[in-house]
């Protein structure tokens, strides 16, 4: 993966990162952003969601949920 320094983006513009998949803007010497390519991208956020969605799989299985009304929600999770 490539480094790259927010100054260079600043100097050199997006054509700094076009020959790359993926990049780590650093700001201040600290790795601040990613950069990724957008199939990438779109293949990690589908795992995600795959995965959210065996959770919740397994929450409704097990029983793990709870029926009722949004007030009655905002109290379990603000209490």
């Amino acid at each position: 993966m490539v480094t790259i320094t927010a100054n260079d983006i600043k100097r050199k513009g997006i054509s700094i990162i076009s020959n790359a998949d993926e990049a780590i803007i650093t700001v201040h010497g600290k790795p601040t952003y990613v950069i990724l390519n957008i199939d990438y991208y779109e293949k990690l956020r589908e795992a995600e969601l795959l995965a959210a969605l065996a959770e919740t799989r397994e929450d409704i299985k097990k029983g793990n949920f709870a029926i009722g009304t949004i007030e009655e929600h905002m109290k379990r999770i603000t209490e």
